[in-house]
């Protein structure tokens, strides 16, 4: 595991902090990029929900490199790291830990790979609803119980979680109460012609790119209580909470796209992450305070998980991402 560091950087108001911010996305960007080639999207979303607090699921074909990613971003970030393989015979304390007996009869904790900064979870529809239910405790409250007893979890903390998603038999859909506690569901889609050439030539030699620490977890603590106090106007959240009732048919501000394609909308957390994630997308871009185009460039992987079509919908067609883009 790596030893982070301890030194906390001093700024002198929240302008300075908000472009070392910016500084430190550049070079996160630039360390990251000297193994991940063209997924600046998927990285942007990545860093914003870390900035947020929020945990990432990625879904993507085999060989997208998103176990990679996500290797190589805990490098950048000086973070410790566990990688847990979802398999059907997973169970619950092979992810949280147990207690065990020691040689004097006494009972003892022995931390499960949980116990971590970012945490892989690999393939996690591959096993049952009762251990993915063991992630929801840590997800939500960074804690986790065993026997009674609660063990917290040492912060910065975050799951991120793919998926495979054209690989169906043998697996267990996402309950939508789990599928709730991830800030962005995130598409890996494939590289194009050149990305490709250039994964090509970096990939099949023996050279290894170094990948250098860039933060912290004391300064990415420091960066994520920056992104709450981010002054956002009241048209801006107006805006995110509007969308978000225009997901939900049958009530008042519903969309007709939402009363003729969807079963049902999103909750009360997609608003609140519409606004954490345009917060953090504008301190990423240079800006002090977000507009109506940070909360776009987060609402399709903040909703695409939260909404669920229906029949009609299905037949004819339309994915969750084209209702979302009309109704923006």
């Amino acid at each position: 595991m790596t030893e982070q560091s301890t030194a906390i950087p001093q700024f002198k108001n929240d302008v300075e902090a908000a472009d070392a911010l910016a500084a430190t996305y550049k070079k996160l960007n630039q360390e990251i990029s000297k193994v991940i080639i063209g997924q600046d999207e998927v990285v942007r979303l990545l860093v914003t929900a870390i900035f947020c607090q929020g945990h990432c699921l990625l879904i993507g074909v085999p060989g997208l490199a998103k176990t990679s990613l996500i290797q190589t971003l805990s490098r950048a970030l000086e973070l410790k790291f566990n990688r847990i393989q979802f398999t059907p015979d997973l169970m619950p304390s092979d992810i949280l830990g147990a207690e065990t007996m020691d040689r004097d009869r006494n009972f003892r904790f022995i931390a499960g790979p949980v116990f971590a900064n970012v945490i892989l979870a690999d393939e996690i529809n591959r096993t049952p609803p009762k251990t993915q239910s063991a992630l929801l405790e840590a997800m939500q409250e960074y804690s986790v119980t065993i026997a009674g007893h609660i063990h917290r979890l040492e912060r910065p903390f975050f799951v991120l979680a793919t998926q495979n998603p054209i690989e169906q038999e043998g697996t267990y859909p996402l309950p939508e109460a789990q599928l709730d506690r991830f800030m962005f569901n995130i598409w890996l889609d494939y590289p194009n012609y050149q990305s490709e050439v250039d994964i090509v030539k970096s990939t099949t030699t023996n050279q290894k790119p170094h990948v250098g620490h860039v933060l912290s977890g004391a300064e990415i603590m420091q960066f994520q209580e920056l992104v709450r106090r981010v002054p956002i106007a009241d048209n801006v959240v107006e805006y995110a909470v509007k969308l978000v009732h225009k997901t939900r048919p049958g009530k008042p501000q519903a969309d007709k796209l939402a009363e003729q394609y969807l079963e049902w909308g999103a909750g009360p957390r997609a608003s609140q992450y519409l606004v954490l994630g345009a917060k953090a997308n504008a301190l990423l871009n240079g800006k002090y305070s977000p507009d109506i185009e940070d909360v776009r460039a987060v609402a399709v992987p903040v909703l695409r998980h939260r909404i669920v079509r229906n029949f009609k919908a299905e037949t004819e067609g339309l994915t969750v991402d084209q209702l979302v883009q009309k109704m923006l």
